[in-house]
């Protein structure tokens, strides 16, 4: 079996598709906005945005090496992040387990509190867009993020080393 392109849908299909697309590409751009805004103001970079967002959402403490795999990056570049979040006292590090050469991230709670000062409008945007729907129509819509996001970090993690680092085949 193999995966659906826009050319094996039917027309309705394809232009939902479409649509769709429009419409998160969209939400990416105002997202993005707001995380580029929020990295100026605090003299980072959005990578180190996407770390913070990173270390907050993981279930439990989240280690360099995590980290590394969810961002794509190398071991420095992870590090020259962490030293960055570090010294802006967005995070620190620290050995907790009984293995000390463990580290654990954590979101500083002063920072925090910085973070959700700042991306109050956005929190007030979807609560705002929330209002028009019902709880079962936010289950489907969360429900339908969540499996793509999955299905995007499958595709990643199955692209070709060329293509995942540049974006272009034989580039």
């Amino acid at each position: 079996m193999h995966a659906r392109t826009e050319s094996d849908l039917p027309a309705p299909a394809d232009a939902d598709l479409r649509a769709l697309a429009v419409q998160l590409r969209r939400m990416n751009g105002e997202i993005n906005r707001v995380v580029h805004g929020f990295a100026a103001t605090q003299g980072l970079h959005a990578t180190d945005v996407q770390a913070l967002a990173a270390i907050l959402d993981a279930e439990e403490p989240l280690t360099p090496g995590r980290l590394r795999e969810h961002l794509g990056l190398t071991s420095g570049a992870v590090t020259a992040c962490l030293d960055r979040l570090e010294r802006a006292g967005h995070v620190r590090r620290s050995r907790e387990s009984a293995d000390r050469r463990v580290v654990h991230l954590h979101y500083v709670n002063d920072a925090q509190r910085t973070a959700r000062a700042f991306f109050r409008p956005l929190a007030a945007a979807a609560t705002e867009a929330r209002a028009g729907f019902t709880d079962a129509e936010l289950a489907v819509v969360v429900r339908f993020l969540a499996t793509l996001n999955d299905e995007l970090a499958t595709a990643r993690d199955h692209a070709p080393a060329e293509t995942a680092r540049t974006g272009l085949k034989g580039a």
